[in-house]
């Protein structure tokens, strides 16, 4: 199962690859427990399919730079980064761990 300090760090990994930015140079701009409105964890592609279920995750931020890179996951799995434009709120922030 993932925790939110794990999603975190792979955040924080993927970030500092994706921008080439050293990782003590990112800022973690909130880290937080969230339910998300369906299996597209609030990032959604255009003509794909997802199942209509509440799921449980988190949602991190990080600023690159002058950039903000937005990352969501389910409570299982990694974080996946979620570009500017795709991104849904969710359901509800600090949701139950």
């Amino acid at each position: 199962m993932t925790t939110l300090q794990s999603a975190t760090d792979a955040a924080l990994t993927d970030a500092a690859t994706r921008t080439g930015i050293k990782r003590t140079e990112l800022e973690v701009l909130s880290a937080e427990a969230v339910t998300w409105s369906d299996g597209s964890l609030g990032c959604p592609q255009p003509g794909m399919m997802y199942t209509q279920a509440l799921v449980p995750g988190f949602r991190i931020r990080v600023r690159a730079g002058a950039e903000t890179l937005d990352y969501h996951s389910g409570r299982r799995g990694a974080p996946t980064f979620c570009p500017a434009g795709r991104a849904v709120p969710p359901v509800s922030d600090n949701a139950a761990i």
